[in-house]
């Protein structure tokens, strides 16, 4: 539960306290301009009205206090308003010794100690301590339902974001155990080329074991893990496989889910140039447009059809379109489309942003170049 500003709440009484002393100063001297013979300046209803209301707000804090550390609810009403009773008892005659001192020591006119005057006095207190009590419970009230809300919201950001976390490490067995099957397969026909896959292989989990719990990278992080799982590829397939990455210099701050592009790459790998024996390309690129990030993996291979169910959504793509809707909601476009010159094109578009210490720095450096 967060915690009252001490300051800001004492701030906040003082100025309540100023501004009903004001108000009720105005009342008094409205009320006594009706009556010429007993008309009276307006400092002189200040000055009691303020008095009155300050040591209201001395008394405040120990009203809030027991607001807080017992509140009225249904589950313990009689003792909570037995325990209210007392203590506006107890503040309605520490608010009359108030009264006496004020009236005697700043107004030079002390109040009358009899009874009547008590009982008058303590009556009024104590009416008036109930109505600042009611207000005390609204504010706390008030504030505890803030606090729900705000530990609602905080609750439903991180649930989406375990869930988010759980789509992304779905992803990392499922390249492992393709990466792995790829080596034991190479290991029959290269034993140095199957060597070389297990040494980029442990390379490309010490980055993967790096950004554990981390959901958005910088494109160029994002590019890094894709060059050294294309390098993989690459020795598993060598000249079969030509990779061509064309990146926009000024987009490679931009943030990114992260390991959005391997998996799409993996799909355009399975499925464009693992099954046929002829050289097979894949080409990567990234550009700016109208405040979005606009990346593509295009492939050469046959293309989809309409029947093509498993590259639409296989679980790299399905996965992938899981994890953009956590995390834009709508803001986002993944398409698959042929290409007019064969194979097929990957597009993915999301809001442009980058990390804004970067953007800082960037501003900066420009403004220091002028």
């Amino acid at each position: 539960m967060a915690k009252p500003d001490v300051r800001r709440t004492a701030a906040f009484v003082l100025l309540a306290a100023t501004v009903l002393g004001l108000l009720f100063a105005s009342r008094t001297y409205i009320t006594s301009t009706f009556y010429p013979d007993r008309g009276i300046g307006f400092g002189e209803a200040l000055v009691p009205a303020l008095a009155d209301w300050y040591a209201w707000a001395l008394l405040a804090p120990a009203m809030y206090w027991l607001v807080v550390r017992a509140p009225i609810e249904m589950a313990h009403l009689a003792r909570r308003v037995a325990l209210y009773l007392a203590a506006g008892a107890a503040i309605a005659t520490v608010k009359f010794g108030l009264d006496y001192l004020v009236s005697a020591l700043l107004l030079n006119n002390p109040i009358s100690l009899s009874l009547p005057s008590f009982i008058y006095r303590f009556y009024a207190n104590f009416m008036t301590y109930w109505v600042l009590i009611a207000v005390a419970h609204a504010i706390e009230y008030g504030r505890k339902y803030r606090d729900r809300r705000l530990r609602a919201s905080q609750l439903e950001a991180r649930l989406a974001q375990v869930q988010l976390e759980i789509l992304r490490m779905q992803l990392q067995p499922h390249f492992l155990f393709n990466t792995l099957h790829a080596i034991s397969t190479l290991m029959h026909r290269d034993v140095d080329a199957a060597d070389r896959m297990l040494v980029q292989l442990g390379d490309l989990l010490r980055l993967t074991i790096d950004k554990i719990g981390v959901q958005e990278v910088s494109l160029k992080e994002e590019l890094d893990f894709l060059r050294g799982y294309l390098e993989i590829e690459q020795t598993r397939f060598q000249d079969r496989l030509t990779v061509a990455i064309e990146i926009e210099p000024e987009t490679l701050d931009a943030r990114v889910p992260n390991l959005i592009l391997q998996p799409i790459v993996e799909n355009s790998i399975r499925h464009a140039v693992a099954p046929r024996s002829a050289a097979g390309r894949i080409e990567v690129r990234s550009r700016r447009e109208d405040g979005r990030l606009h990346l593509s993996v295009r492939d050469d291979g046959p293309g989809i059809d309409d029947a093509d169910a498993v590259r639409k959504e296989g679980v790299g793509l399905s996965n992938i379109r899981a994890r953009l809707e956590g995390w834009y909601g709508p803001d986002y476009d993944l398409a698959l489309e042929n290409h007019p010159d064969g194979g097929l094109v990957v597009t993915l578009s999301i809001p442009y942003r980058v990390d804004d210490s970067k953007a800082a720095r960037a501003g900066a450096a420009a403004k220091a170049s002028r």
